[in-house]
């Protein structure tokens, strides 16, 4: 299959688009670089020892999107990953998040309807649960963001239900994964955040760099056991593969839901312990308070993917944590050497 992926050289794009290639799949990228960097894609390039294609466009220009469709009219399907993707950031700036994920996601729609093209799997997230569900998280549960980036995402979850309610030739699979971290083994691609990291897992192997003196935790007085935030953390491998396994899912009209995780919920402080006994370093930290929009736990219950695409996560925290280090310890300034 032709895959367009919008989006694609960031974090998690990257790692999906080199799964597709390696999966034989042929990948045409549409990514502005806002918050990303072209040199993933020569990366992933060479780690595939296959090429794709790459266009520098931003998905709210409807007119450059069509272009491109028409260029690859054989594209068989969409994977949307561009948005903005910060929790914090977004509470400080709400107004940048809805124009640029909701009105980028229309233009998207607008042009994959006019090009014809009814198959998409968008990058949603487990902030829409919101905060007053059970734990684990399961994909029949309620919806409830508590933070603009998670509202960005549940609107779009409906305009996306609304779409195929109005056209049943879409097929449409809704994705909610929860916190990736790590990076692939080669060290060659990995996550590579623009100034002080927003994600937990860079700000940490920065600090384990000395790029960062401290890691600053948020929060230690939530009702979890050791009073830090609780969450199911998710190698982005393992997150790109289910990327890969969704696409068999399109061949069936439809809307699809599935958490992508692990079932596992684990602390901050959990976390940053694992990965100093894994790369045998120490991390210094100070407790700052809460970060507003944070929830106090979050995992997933995944069995209706495995059960329905027969896809798992199959990579540990340990895994997590030594991948995500070698990536920095290989890439120190990121793309940017």
């Amino acid at each position: 299959m032709k895959i367009l992926v919008t989006g694609g050289a960031g974090f998690i794009g990257s790692h999906t688009c080199l799964a597709l290639l390696e999966q034989g799949h042929d990948v045409v990228v549409v990514d502005n670089l806002s918050n990303s960097d072209v040199e993933s894609m020569e990366r992933v390039q060479a780690l595939a020892a296959r090429s794709l294609d790459f266009y520098c466009v931003d998905i709210r220009d409807k007119k450059d999107l069509l272009g491109i469709f028409d260029v690859h009219g054989d594209a068989e399907a969409v994977i949307h990953f561009a948005g903005l993707k910060s929790v914090g950031e977004s509470c400080a700036k709400p107004l940048d998040y809805y124009e640029n994920n909701i009105c980028g996601t229309l233009s998207l729609l607008a042009a994959m309807k006019d090009a014809g093209l009814k198959k998409l799997v968008f990058s949603s997230s487990a902030t829409v649960y919101g905060a007053g569900n059970p734990m684990p998280l399961r994909e029949d549960m309620p919806t409830g963001a508590v933070n603009p980036y998670g509202r960005t995402k549940r609107m779009i979850e409906e305009i996306l239900k609304d779409l195929y309610t109005s056209d049943n030739e879409w097929a449409i699979a809704l994705l909610r994964y929860f916190n990736p971290i790590g990076a692939h083994e080669s060290g060659m691609i990995g996550e590579d955040p623009n100034g002080i990291p927003n994600n937990l897992m860079p700000y940490i192997t920065q600090v384990a760099a000395g790029k960062l003196p401290e890691l600053k935790i948020l929060g230690n007085d939530y009702d979890t056991p050791d009073g830090s935030g609780v969450r199911d953390y998710i190698h982005v491998c393992d997150l790109a593969d289910g990327h890969v396994k969704t696409l068999q899912k399109l061949d069936e009209s439809g809307v699809y839901t599935y958490n992508l995780g692990t079932g596992r919920g684990v602390s901050v402080f959990e976390l940053v312990r694992i990965f100093e006994q894994v790369n045998g370093v120490k991390i210094p930290f100070a407790v700052a308070g809460r970060r507003a929009g944070d929830t106090a736990v979050c995992y997933a219950d995944a069995s209706k993917a495995e059960r329905e695409l027969g896809w798992i996560a199959s990579r540990t925290v340990q895994d997590m944590c030594r991948d995500s280090y070698r990536w920095q310890k290989q890439n120190p300034c990121g793309y940017r050497e």
